[in-house]
């Protein structure tokens, strides 16, 4: 058993100075994830995160899907586990498992290619579903429309089976560190933007229902964005108008699932696939700082949603220096006997 180490707390805000890796928290509530390890959701997290360096070099294939190199050799290091426990989480998240990621060859000594799936499911079927807010899908909604998405095509699997044989006789690879196949700057791994998420993929050239993917895709961000915030603690906690927790909400959902490539955010054109990342890292904490610091403002805003897009985007880097200074507000006045 290891010895106890004897950490220091955290005091004030100096929890948010760090970089976490993070599990979606639909990995843990949702009962259609239940069947998966702790272990494989944490792996997801990995490969989750490493999603930041993929988009910073701009490796995507030719339908615009985002992909990463992870080995097992760098699972086995992460985890601490060995080879065989490395196979298995990643075959539980495979096709052969809960379909989170999606691995194809490439052949010939190249690494393989890892696909990390969304992880956003629409509610199952006869879930109680939100009023909608946002404007209506080209195609009227039905019963038939709260189906679930159909699978996409399976991917081919690779050859990455428990076994004795020697390492040489293993994928090409399981046992080899993946080299770094860009010229562009900045790619350590420490400099990856934490969780951020794959753009929404284009859509197939096969004729696919748009209208039923397009709610099932709203219906799924708006469910999650909801529990991310405490939509419902918000609402018992503070005295905030339902109707504009829910417009934050819409805009929120309206982001992501926009298929434009840049989003507007306070006159500077950003990457949709970052925005949407930052969106869905926002907590309870950070809709009630924006709710609080708008309601103090005084300005005249000509343009509330811009304005409101650019708060949500900047919440958190803003929230600590806010909440700092208000005690510095504070301890000024009780020093001054106001």
């Amino acid at each position: 058993m290891p010895s106890n180490l004897n950490l220091d707390y955290y005091y004030g805000n100096e929890a948010e100075q760090y970089s976490f890796y993070r599990i979606p928290k639909a990995l843990l509530t949702d009962p259609r994830y239940k069947s998966v390890s702790i272990e494989a959701k944490v792996l997801y997290g990995l490969l989750l995160d490493r999603m930041g360096l993929s988009v910073k070099n701009g490796w995507m294939d030719s339908d615009k899907r985002v992909y990463i190199y992870f080995t097992q050799e760098d699972a086995m290091n992460l985890m601490s586990c060995g080879k065989d426990k490395a196979t298995k989480l990643f075959r539980e998240l495979d096709k052969d498992g809960i379909g989170l990621i999606e691995r194809k060859k490439q052949g010939q000594g190249r690494p393989t290619r890892i696909y990390v799936k969304n992880f956003i499911l629409p509610p199952e079927p006869g879930q109680p579903q939100q009023p909608e807010q946002a404007p209506p899908p080209p195609a009227p909604q039905t019963a038939e429309n709260q189906r679930s998405r159909p699978l996409d095509s399976a991917a081919l699997l690779t050859a990455e089976k428990p076994q004795s044989a020697p390492l040489e006789m293993r994928g090409l690879d399981s046992g080899f560190s993946v080299p770094n196949k860009t010229e562009k700057k900045n790619t350590e791994l420490n400099d990856t933007d934490p969780s951020i998420l794959p753009p929404t993929p284009a859509p197939s050239a096969r004729a696919r229902p748009k209208g039923r993917m397009r709610m099932d895709e709203m219906d799924g961000y708006r469910e999650l964005i909801k529990e991310n915030i405490d939509f419902d603690l918000l609402l018992t906690e503070h005295p905030y108008d339902e109707e504009t927790l829910e417009g934050y909400v819409e805009l929120m959902v309206e982001v992501c699932c926009s298929r434009r490539d840049f989003i507007r955010i306070a006159g500077e054109e950003m990457p949709t696939g970052v925005v949407k990342s930052r969106f869905l890292k926002l907590g309870h904490e950070h809709i009630a700082y924006v709710l609080d610091s708008l309601s103090q403002n005084t300005t005249l805003v000509k343009n509330i949603k811009a304005y409101t897009l650019a708060a949500l985007y900047n919440a958190p880097a803003t929230i600590s220096q806010y909440y700092a200074s208000l005690v510095s507000h504070d301890l000024a006045q009780d020093a001054a006997g106001i």
